[in-house]
C-alpha cells in the first residue's frame, strides 16, 4: 500500500496542476469566446453533466470504497470491478439513449443539437473513464501523471484552435476529446490490476448501494448541474456565462482543499474495515483541524478581492459575475465540511441512507428557490440557490454524524480561527481601498502575498498545528 505521505505528494501535485491548468486556459477562452459564448458551452455541458449523474450513478463513492475494502484478495477485486463496471454500463447505456431522445424531441435544446451530440460521446466514454478503480488502490501516482499530461495537450490544443468566438464548438469539442483520452489510458491501463469477467458478477450484492448512491448524486445536482440548467431555460446564455464563470472561480479555489479528502477515502475505508475505530478519529479530527486554518482565510480573500479575481481570470464583460462570487464564497467552507463529514465519516461509516436523506434536502431546497428567485434575481439567484441548498445539506450532515449536542465537533477551534483571521479580512479590505488605483492583477497578487503570510504566520507561531508544521518542515527547520 502506498505511503499516505505520497499520496499526498501526488494530491497536491494533481491540485497544484488543477490551479496552473485553469488559469491557463480559463482567462484566454474566457476573453476568446466571450460571455455568451462561454454561457452556452456550460449550458449544453450542464446538461450532459446532469445526465452523467444518471450514468454513473453511485460509483464514484461506491467503486472506491468497494475496491479499498477488498484489499490484496484478487479474485474478489476482479468480482467487484467487473460487476461494478457491468452496472455502470448498463446506466450509461440507458441514459445515452433518453439524452439522445431528448436532444430531437425538446424544442429548447435544437439549438444546441451539435454541441449536445459531442456530450452524447463525452457520456459513452465516462463509463471508461475508471478514476473509482485507481483511487481504491491508491494509485495517486499514475492519476497524477495521466491528468497532467493530458492537461497539458489540451492546453496546446486550445491556444492552436481556438482563435475566435465562433470557436465555441471546438472548445466543447477539445473537453470532450480529454474525456476520450482519459477514459483510453484508463482503460488501457486497469489491466494491470484486475480482469473484467462475466462469469463471476455480483450484480445483487452492489445494486443497492449503487442506485442508493446514485440517487443521492442525482439530488445533489438539483442545485448543482440543475441550477444552470435552470438559469439557461429562464435566462439568457449570458446571465449563464457570469454564473458559470463565478463557479469556475470557485472551483479553481476549492480544489486546494478536495485534495485531502481525496487522498484520504480509500484510507479511512481501510482502516474501518480493519476495526480501527480511533485512528479513524483521529484522522477526521486531524483534517477538519488543517482545513479550518487553511479554509478561512480563503473565504475572506476571494470575499475582499472578488472583482479583481473576475477582472484578472475572465476578462472585461464579465462583471455580472462579481456579486455571485463573493455570494458563493463561503462554499468553499461549507462544501469542505461536507465532504468531511459525508465523504470521510458517512460513507466509509455506509451511512447510505443519511447521505441520501441530506441529498433529499438539499434537492428540496433547490427546486423551490430555483423556482423563487432565479426568474427574478438571475445570476445572483441562482448563486443565493447554491449557497442556501449546501448550507442545508451541510445542516443535515452534521447532525448525523455529531448529533443535536454537536458532541465531537471541534466549535472552538473553528471560533478561534475565525476570531485569528478576522484583522486578516480587515486588512484585505483596506488594501483594497487605498490601492485603488493599481492594477486588478497587481493589487490581488498582492494581496493574496499578505494572506499567504498571514497564514504562515498563524499556522507556525499561533495555532502550531502540527500536520501543517510537518508539511512546513523545510521552512520551519531554522527555528530549531
Amino acid at each position: 500500500m502506498p505511503s499516505l505521505k505520497k499520496n499526498f505528494f501526488y494530491s497536491a501535485l494533481l491540485t497544484v496542476a488543477n490551479y496552473i491548468f485553469p488559469l491557463i486556459t480559463y482567462p484566454y477562452v474566457s476573453r476568446v469566446l466571450g460571455v455568451t459564448n462561454i454561457g452556452i458551452c456550460n449550458f449544453v455541458d450542464n446538461i450532459v453533466n446532469y445526465f452523467l449523474v444518471f450514468s454513473t450513478m453511485g460509483i464514484s463513492i461506491l467503486g472506491v470504497r468497494e475496491i479499498a475494502g477488498a484489499g490484496t484478495d484478487q479474485n474478489k477485486r476482479n468480482s467487484t470491478f467487473s460487476s461494478l463496471l457491468t452496472l455502470n454500463a448498463l446506466t450509461t447505456f440507458v441514459a445515452a439513449v433518453v439524452l439522445t431522445i431528448a436532444i430531437f424531441v425538446v424544442p429548447s435544446l435544437a439549438e444546441y443539437r451539435k454541441l449536445l451530440f459531442v456530450g452524447v460521446a463525452k457520456l459513452l466514454a465516462n463509463s471508461l473513464f475508471l478514476e473509482w478503480l485507481f483511487r481504491g488502490l491508491e494509485e495517486f501516482k499514475f492519476i497524477t501523471s495521466r491528468s497532467i499530461l493530458i492537461k497539458s495537450l489540451y492546453v496546446v490544443a486550445v491556444f492552436l484552435f481556438i482563435k475566435e468566438p465562433g470557436d465555441y464548438g471546438i472548445y466543447y469539442l477539445l473537453l470532450t476529446v480529454a474525456v476520450v483520452l482519459n477514459a483510453l489510458v484508463n482503460a488501457v491501463y486497469s489491466r494491470r490490476f484486475v480482469r473484467f469477467s462475466l462469469h463471476d458478477l455480483r450484480l445483487g450484492d452492489f445494486a443497492k448501494p449503487y442506485f442508493v448512491l446514485g440517487v443521492n448524486f442525482i439530488l445533489t445536482s438539483m442545485y448543482t448541474s440543475f441550477n444552470v440548467i435552470c438559469l439557461g431555460f429562464m435566462q439568457d446564455p449570458e446571465q449563464v456565462g457570469f454564473y458559470t464563470s463565478a463557479t469556475k472561480v470557485l472551483s479553481i479555489f476549492s480544489a486546494l482543499l478536495t485534495a485531502c479528502t481525496t487522498v484520504l477515502l480509500p484510507r479511512m475505508s481501510a482502516v474501518l474495515s480493519e476495526g480501527k475505530t480511533d485512528e479513524f478519529e483521529a484522522f477526521i479530527n486531524n483534517t477538519l483541524k488543517v482545513f479550518f486554518l487553511v479554509g478561512i482565510p480563503l473565504v475572506f480573500l476571494i470575499e475582499a478581492t472578488a472583482a479583481d479575481i473576475i477582472r484578472v481570470l475572465s476578462g472585461a464583460g464579465y462583471e455580472g459575475a462579481i456579486l455571485p462570487l463573493k455570494t458563493i464564497a463561503p462554499l468553499v467552507l461549507v462544501v469542505g465540511l461536507e465532504e468531511i463529514l459525508i465523504v470521510q465519516v458517512m460513507m466509509p461509516r455506509k451511512m447510505d441512507r443519511g447521505v441520501l436523506r441530506n441529498s433529499v434536502l438539499g434537492a428540496v431546497t433547490g427546486t423551490v428557490l430555483n423556482l423563487v428567485l432565479v426568474k427574478t434575481f438571475q445570476a445572483e439567484g441562482s448563486a443565493i440557490v447554491w449557497l442556501c441548498s449546501e448550507c442545508a445539506v451541510l445542516c443535515g450532515a452534521f447532525f448525523a454524524v455529531f448529533g443535536r449536542s454537536g458532541s465531537g465537533f471541534p466549535g472552538r477551534v473553528f471560533l478561534k480561527d475565525l476570531l485569528v483571521y478576522v484583522p486578516l479580512l480587515l486588512i484585505l479590505l483596506v488594501i483594497q481601498h487605498l490601492c485603488g488605483n493599481l492594477s486588478a492583477l497587481l493589487r490581488l497578487t498582492v494581496c493574496a502575498a499578505i494572506a499567504g503570510v498571514y497564514f504562515l504566520v498563524v499556522s507556525c507561531w499561533i495555532d502550531r498545528n502540527p500536520v501543517i508544521l510537518g508539511l512546513l518542515q523545510p521552512l520551519t527547520r531554522w527555528k530549531r
